[in-house]
């Protein structure tokens, strides 16, 4: 049972984002200039009168549940236990509203004062309820395995058993009640606070790029999206230009990584966590062999991206490829797509697949459930949140145009779909675990590729499409498990040696890229300090590996897809309704897939080699 008012996976938000605490965001620019969401479907005007009431409505029922059942958890029936988990849940909904609406305005305009200030609030007070409801969790994992195995097996608690399963896995690492009161109540001014700063930072930080004799003063987003350029000269610029930026932070970024890496250290002493990625896993609902087994199945895969970039060499006739260089077009420049042509895009490609799929992610561009367009202040990135399951999903973009912007609109819908499919569950199992949390997004870029794929006969145009699919796929699987070997490296390092300066994390993080790129890819001075803008590393701890187990996950269904039809499609679907509801492996053994045996990864990665294959045979190499 998640925090609710805590920072969004990175999987958010538009149109009254504003006016809830009398301020507006910037003007928006880009191809989606206008593309707001409407935070009035959370809370309408005035809307902190009616997020505040939630939230002391919320602490009333917080106190009158611990009255109710402090002292009483391990003598309750089946019956009784499960009419508690339902009050629980119940009183968590408003605490959620309040939360999500808090994130998503701050998410939309980072740099409003009271943006900042209502997140804060929101934090604090729902600190103050869970200092309520936080016996209730202690008491039911301190239950004797004995007795909580009888309860688990009452039909009355059928829908609630992995639930109720799931947190009884942190048993081990679980405090006392006061000393858990502390560490939820110091959250809001250790990691909350830094990740708060660190979204702050970048959200106001800009960056100098000189293109064609003229500076321009860009955006993370825009920099960012510059070195997927044609021009080798403007991919260079945005390098210089993204580093230098990047450095002006170092201090202040650097000194929150350290502090937060820090911090879990301590967080994992405390809570007798042996390995810096073991609360991950757990979280996850993966074992940590299982773990190994991706990452080390993956890292073997090395070769294969080196070999490509190899290729792209060739194909853009650079003698030796620098790291500006890695997302460079290959072909002719792709131009730019309208928002407007994305969504036909990506609502086409999903409806070939599935009409109700199709018809969910067009409620999003509908009913003003996205915020896409670029605007001063706004988080970099994107994601998709889901909310509480009576209102609906947000989608954040930063939409600037190109080919990869279109994929991340079928990515990040993907997801909302996901979630919109979930909301069955209930609050506390709509959402999954990480490990199947980009089944549906990367599914979606699958399906938009193969679309796009399909409609062109060109061997040049569908090499240049095999390339980029390719190179999405590898950031996807190799680039994260390179990032999970840097945050390794990081976190050992910090635990042995103390406080790291940037030099030394300089060179973790080119250690780590070097191991994958090989001699295929010139890593520069520049690149060495590209590690400062990463949020997941801030927001979330090994994260990144999920990544790598979503894409090879999804090209496993793929191939299920390519031999089944038709009669694949509701499976698929419940798969995705079926939310949190089940661990991971159970959920994917009801659509054949068995992710417990470690060479389940090979089928993906041999699947990436054959598309690798094929680029190859159209370039004539």
């Amino acid at each position: 049972m998640s925090d609710p008012t805590s920072t969004p996976e990175e999987s958010s938000p538009a149109a009254g984002t504003g006016p809830a605490t009398g301020t507006r965001p910037a003007a928006g620019t880009g191809p989606a200039a206008g593309v707001r969401w409407d935070l009035s479907h959370l809370y309408p005007e005035p809307a902190r009168e009616g997020l505040e009431a939630d939230l002391a409505g919320a602490l009333e029922a917080a106190c009158a549940f611990e009255k109710r059942y402090r002292g009483s958890i391990a003598t309750l029936s089946a019956s009784d236990l499960a009419a508690a988990v339902d009050a629980y849940e119940e009183l968590q909904g408003p605490v959620t509203r309040a939360g999500s609406f808090a994130q998503l305005q701050f998410a939309g305009d980072t740099q409003a004062p009271a943006h900042g200030a209502l997140l804060q609030l929101v934090q604090e007070r729902g600190t103050e309820i869970r200092q309520h409801l936080l016996f209730f969790e202690l008491e039911w994992v301190a239950v004797e395995d004995e007795r909580a195995a009888g309860l688990l097996a009452e039909p009355a608690l059928a829908g609630r058993k992995h639930l109720l399963e799931s947190l009884r896995r942190y048993r081990p690492h679980v405090l006392s009640e006061p000393e858990e009161r502390i560490l939820e109540e110091t959250a809001n001014t250790g990691e909350r606070a830094w990740s708060r700063l660190f979204d702050e930072v970048l959200g106001a930080a800009r960056f100098s790029v000189k293109l064609e004799g003229e500076t321009q003063d860009l955006s993370e987003e825009e920099v960012l999206s510059l070195l997927y350029d044609g021009n080798r000269d403007h991919r260079r610029a945005a390098a210089h230009g993204l580093t230098a930026g990047l450095k002006e932070h170092s201090h202040v970024l650097a000194f929150i990584f350290n502090t937060l890496v820090h911090e879990k250290a301590t967080q994992d002493r405390l809570r007798s966590y042996e390995d810096p990625i073991e609360a991950r896993n757990l979280a996850n609902e993966i074992e940590g062999p299982a773990v190994r087994a991706l990452l080390d199945a993956c890292q073997a895969g090395y070769p294969m991206v080196q070999r490509y970039y190899r290729l792209k060499a060739k194909l853009l006739g650079i003698e030796t490829l620098e790291d500006y260089d890695r997302y460079a077009p290959v072909g002719e420049p792709q131009g730019e797509r309208s928002f407007e042509e994305a969504r036909r895009i990506v609502l086409d490609a999903y409806a070939d697949f599935s009409p109700e799929m199709a018809g969910i992610a067009a409620r999003f561009f509908d009913e003003g459930w996205i915020d896409a367009e670029l605007r001063e202040g706004k988080r970099g990135g994107a994601f998709s949140a889901s909310t509480l399951p009576a209102v609906h999903p947000y989608v954040m973009l930063n939409y600037t145009g190109n080919l990869r912007d279109v994929m991340t609109v079928a990515h990040e819908l993907g997801h909302g779909v996901h979630q919109h499919l979930a909301r069955e569950q209930g609050l506390f199992e709509q959402s999954t675990p990480l490990t199947t949390a980009e089944t549906a997004s990367v599914f979606g870029e699958m399906l938009v590729f193969r679309r796009l794929l399909k409609e062109q006969d060109d061997p040049k145009t569908r090499l240049a499409l095999l390339c980029g699919k390719l190179e999405d796929a590898f950031a996807t699987v190799f680039r994260q498990v390179a990032m999970t070997r840097f945050e390794e490296s990081l976190h050992a390092a910090r635990r042995e040696e103390g406080e790291l300066a940037i030099p030394r994390i300089n060179e973790l993080w080119i250690a780590a890229n070097e191991t994958m790129l090989g001699d295929a890819i010139k890593l520069t001075d520049d690149y060495a300090w590209w590690w400062l803008y990463i949020p997941h590393f801030v927001h979330s701890p090994f994260y990144c590996y999920a990544y790598a187990f979503g894409e090879l996950l999804v090209l496993a269904l793929v191939r299920h897809y390519d031999e089944e039809g038709e009669a694949f499609v509701p499976r698929y679907l419940e798969l995705l309704r079926a939310g949190g509801s089940a661990s991971p492996p159970e959920l994917l053994a009801r659509v054949g897939l068995d992710i417990t045996d470690p060479a389940f990864w090979q089928g993906g990665l041999a699947l990436l080699e054959e598309m690798l294959n094929e680029a190859e045979e159209l370039a004539g190499a």
